[in-house]
């Protein structure tokens, strides 16, 4: 649709000139001689901008801008302007004006500021769009979960969101934590603002007190130029701080105190900041623990600890299997351009009956090869042998007594397999992925607990097999 435009002038040359410029785009220009003739055209019509004239009698340009804003304030103004009056001009600005032109002007000169401002207008116009769909998309009512576990966080998110409370949230890596923290910013009184999320568990202790805090040009080595922190960016904003039970005693210290102060100092600067921020916090580790074993300061545990919420394993929303299943189906088979619409029932059972020790992440990296794997419109048990190993999933039938046995037997041997899989991952988990520990906790010799991660290719993600990597994730 093209843009409406209305030129207010009370010179007839001024508003042929600009109806003759303006003509050859796709615009539909109007006019009007004097303000109480714009400001009725603009009650009865719907105008996208103004080119107003400051000069005129009767009612002059800044009072008729003022009044036009009032009524209507996503118009565009463009003053036109004498070069005696460019200080009325700025004031013009000051009131919600886009714009000046001086006469006299050239029709480029015109063209360019109209071009100028719909640009902008429709770059705001996205912009929102865009809010729009994000918001929509962190609606409680699309975060898929129909199960009793589900329901209760919704209740839980519902409550909170509204508030400024800090959120804890807890529970095991791929459970969904930063949907929910995205899905609690996007139904709060912040919704406009930023929304910054901060792994801290990906960088070291320097770099991650920079990418928190910022940091000034030559405060350390490498620091060429001066750079914004989390903290400034998620100003008026939400700020999410994932796996906080990484951060070292002392960062943890210097977040202490922007949380009580409300205030902060770039790295290597002397001046204070103030911000205003929402902060939510999630973890996959016993913080509680931590605080005993004094590993995670108390005073911080209480202040982030303001309203807890426990986000499900899937093993514990088996309910939801199908449901979140079928919503990756739907995407990917998007993706791919590839008709796959329909599960078969022995592999839903396999996807249900799963451990999931990798949880929604986990269920959706297999739905995507799957998919992948699918070669008509239905997902089959085979498709996710690869990443479930069932024990089902190729079983042959016996024909005579000593296949019976042969296959009873195998079919205990994959049992064993698979529990003894699961004990080692559970363990890890429970124990950061610390081998040592791990090893500790289940009462075995590290060596014959490391001889079980080989045997099912257990690996800890930036480390060899005989390390120790307490932050790290497995890579079955």
């Amino acid at each position: 649709m093209s843009a409406r435009i209305l030129v207010v002038d009370d010179e007839e040359i001024i508003i042929r000139s600009c109806l003759r410029i303006l003509s050859g785009s796709d615009y539909e220009v109007d006019s009007a001689p004097n303000g109480l003739e714009a400001l009725r055209k603009l009650n009865d019509n719907q105008y996208d901008m103004m080119i107003l004239d400051i000069m005129m009698p009767n009612m002059d340009g800044l009072e008729v801008l003022q009044r036009a804003k009032e009524a209507h304030p996503d118009i565009d103004v463009i003053m036109v302007t004498g070069l005696s009056q460019i200080d009325t001009a700025v004031r013009a600005m000051k009131l919600g004006a886009f714009d000046y032109l001086p006469k006299p002007f050239d029709p480029d000169e015109l063209k360019l500021v109209v071009e100028r401002a719909l640009e902008r207008r429709r770059l705001m116009r996205e912009n929102q769009d865009l809010k729009s769909e994000v918001s929509s998309k962190y609606r409680f009512e699309n975060i898929i979960g129909s199960s009793p576990r589900m329901q209760s966080v919704f209740r839980l998110i519902a409550q909170v969101a509204p508030t400024n409370g800090t959120v804890l949230l807890t529970g095991e890596s791929g459970t969904g934590k930063e949907l929910i923290a995205r899905a609690t910013h996007y139904n709060s009184l912040r919704k406009d603002g930023p929304f910054i999320a901060v792994d801290c568990n990906s960088l070291s202790e320097n770099l991650l007190e920079s990418e928190l805090f910022g940091h000034v040009k030559g405060s350390f080595t490498g620091a060429v130029t001066n750079k914004r922190g989390m903290f400034e960016m998620a100003n008026n904003g939400t700020l999410f701080l994932d796996e906080i039970g990484n951060l070292s005693l002392s960062t943890q210290a210097k977040l202490l105190r922007v949380l009580q102060e409300r205030e902060f100092k770039a790295v290597g600067d002397t001046r204070t900041q103030t911000v205003n921020i929402r902060l939510i916090t999630a973890t996959n580790k016993d913080l509680k623990a931590m605080v005993a074993d004094e590993t995670f300061r108390e005073d911080l545990f209480y202040r982030i600890n303001l309203f807890p919420i426990h986000v499900p394993s899937l093993r514990e929303r088996r309910d939801d299997i199908p449901a979140l299943a079928f919503h990756f189906l739907k995407i990917f088979s998007g993706e791919l351009e590839k008709k796959v619409t329909e599960i078969s029932e022995g592999a839903m059972s396999a996807l249900v009956n799963y451990a999931w020790p990798g949880n929604v992440r986990e269920l959706e990296n297999t739905m995507h090869r799957a998919t992948i794997l699918a070669s008509d419109k239905v997902i089959r048990q085979a498709h996710l042998a690869y990443i479930i190993e069932s024990p089902q999933a190729d079983l042959e039938v016996p024909r005579t007594g000593d296949e019976l046995k042969r296959v009873k037997k195998e079919a205990r041997e994959k049992s064993v397999e698979n529990i003894e899989k699961l004990f080692v991952l559970e363990a890890l988990k429970r124990n950061s992925w610390n081998v040592t520990k791990s090893a500790e906790e289940t009462g075995m010799q590290r060596a014959n607990f490391q001889v079980l991660m080989k045997k099912y290719d257990i690996r800890i993600r930036g480390a060899a097999h005989d390390s120790d990597a307490s932050d790290d994730t497995q890579s079955p």
